[in-house]
């Protein structure tokens, strides 16, 4: 999985780059069908906002974190995309299963019909 950092008012360091790669290397286990994420850290009004955006079979999924710190921040938005992955992940898992077949109202009607109810 390829990570494309990037800062905006912040100088992104080697320590940096690193907490990132430790940080998402468990979503890169779980979900290897990821290509590529596109990570903007931003300091403004002495906030670190870190925003990350992806596309995961077919649909974007965005997280965003907000911290006084950066590593927070990090740590935030890492949490928020991997509930996002895992919630799209059960919405494809389950369109994979069988819908129950529902009787249509007539069918159940003559079923009525024929019980004898006194």
């Amino acid at each position: 999985m390829k990570i494309n950092l990037s800062g905006h008012h912040v100088d992104l360091t080697d320590v940096v780059r690193q907490h990132v790669q430790e940080k998402f290397s468990k979503i890169e286990s779980h979900f290897p069908t990821l290509i590529a994420l596109d990570i903007i850290v931003a300091k403004e009004h002495g906030e670190f906002q870190v925003e990350i955006r992806t596309n995961y079979e077919g649909s974007s999924i965005s997280a965003s974190g907000t911290d006084p710190v950066m590593y927070p921040a990090i740590t935030s938005a890492a949490k928020k995309l991997d509930a996002a992955l895992k919630h799209r992940k059960g919405q494809l898992k389950a369109d994979l299963h069988s819908k129950p077949v529902v009787t249509t109202p007539e069918i159940a009607h003559e079923k009525v019909q024929e019980m004898n109810l006194v």
